[in-house]
């Protein structure tokens, strides 16, 4: 069932379960599949015919006029889990492409989510969907024409959608088909989580697999999460068609921005490992009540004295008990304290990325700080980053909470970053 500000039963259990057993929850945000008008054309061959940037505005333009038909499907609501959209990307090639001709691509020109995503925001307007992954380019379809046209999203098929695994079909069982959807970007990110664990496994070992498996849980939710962003010409379409326009307006168009693509796209072979111009570090752990955790992240020299583009960013994921009585319902909040060497890196908040607010609404926080100005960077330079839990919401809650922190620093194009952070912190 669409999610109207109250959670469903279905989202409190998955709630209930991985904070009890540790279980991290990956579900799709779901998909509207109904039609819709199309105010700004009166036909489909104006529709096909105007350009990509005209066919973005007018699609943007029309998901936000219906969007309260557009919310979450029940459980995507879900606080502790992480909830997926489908982004329009696959793996399709030109030729295959053509034999969706007859179809129209509402963003020619834009890695977007599908129209068929559903829309947030979640409960008590936490960013909802976490992430976009590849869900199949969508093509709309005209299905009626009045004083404009109809349209809803068509099926996958070879032209465009993702290459899945069949049913046996007349006795042969080695087929496939094609997908697309909230669904398939599931199991997409189902499947990252996979592949950030094995690559865990294989570089520490029982290192790492003695970290208890709740910790390990959180960690790889927050390692799923980290490397998302928002497609910046994405987030200036949504952003002009949208606005709203003037000063002190920043946070609202923020909330448009990611109600449509929560904390951003996530490249899988970016959350799975690094570059030589860029390190994440990741730690894990326990908090108590009104407790603190410092994180030391080493600055590499590298990076000190030029003046190029470059950014640090932080996430931190964990699983909150529930008060399913209580308004506040999520008991727990964490999140990740402005580091006060900011200004000798030369960086300051980020301005395309949900603002501290937004982020802690829910069980993920994540931080990006970028500039262009040269970084002050002493030899074995740390950065003491903080992790605070705030007082509990209703009752008190006594257990530890588990988190998972992933930090990242990077400068585009300064190869020496990771080999230098890398012989900084090799286990003895």
């Amino acid at each position: 069932r669409p999610f109207q500000n109250h959670l469903s039963p279905w989202a409190r259990l998955i709630d209930r379960l991985a904070y009890r057993f540790g279980l991290l929850f990956v579900v799709s945000a779901g998909n509207q599949v109904f039609p819709f008008g199309m105010p700004d054309y009166a036909t489909s061959r104006d529709y096909e015919a105007a350009d990509a940037a005209s066919r973005a505005r007018s699609m943007v333009a029309t998901l936000h006029g219906v969007m309260a038909d557009r919310r979450l499907l029940s459980p995507a609501e879900t606080v502790n889990g992480i909830t997926v959209a489908a982004g329009n990307i696959d793996a399709v090639g030109p030729a295959d492409r053509a034999l969706a001709r007859a179809l129209i691509d509402p963003f020619p020109a834009h890695v977007a989510a599908n129209p068929s995503s559903s829309l947030g925001p979640g409960f008590a307007r936490s960013v909802k969907p976490d992430i976009l992954m590849p869900g199949a380019k969508e093509h709309m379809t005209c299905v009626g024409n009045h004083k404009h046209i109809d349209v809803r999203p068509a099926g996958a098929s070879r032209g465009a959608g993702l290459k899945v695994a069949a049913p046996p079909r007349a006795g042969r069982e080695n087929l496939d088909g094609y997908s697309n959807g909230t669904s398939a970007a599931a199991a997409l990110a189902s499947r990252t989580c996979h592949r950030i664990h094995d690559a865990l496994e294989t570089t520490y070992g029982d290192a790492f697999l003695r970290i208890p498996p709740v910790q390990r849980a959180v960690l790889l939710k927050a390692l799923l999460v980290h490397p998302a962003q928002w497609p910046r010409e994405t987030a200036e379409l949504i952003k002009s068609t949208l606005g709203p326009t003037g000063r002190g307006q920043a946070s609202k168009q923020k909330d448009n921005v990611r109600r449509f693509l929560g904390y951003g796209y996530v490249d899988a072979d970016d959350a799975i490992a690094c570059a030589a111009d860029r390190a994440t570090f990741f730690a894990t752990g326990v908090l108590g009540a009104d407790r603190i955790a410092t994180i030391d992240v080493p600055v590499p020299v590298a990076i000190g004295g030029k003046a190029r583009p470059h950014s640090l960013s932080a996430t931190v994921a964990w699983f909150s008990p529930i008060l399913p009585g209580r308004k506040s319902y999520r008991s727990c909040r964490l999140k990740i304290l402005a580091p006060a060497e900011l200004d000798a890196l030369g960086v300051s908040t980020e301005r395309w990325h949900p603002d501290e607010n937004q982020s802690n609404r829910g069980t993920v926080s994540s931080r990006r700080w970028s500039g262009a100005n040269a970084p002050v960077v002493a030899p074995n330079m740390t950065i003491p980053l903080l992790v605070q839990r705030d007082p509990d919401q209703g009752a008190t809650v006594d257990e530890a909470i588990p988190f998972g922190v992933a930090v990242t620093i990077s400068m585009p194009g300064e190869i020496g970053i990771y080999d230098e952070v890398r012989a900084r912190l090799a286990p003895q």
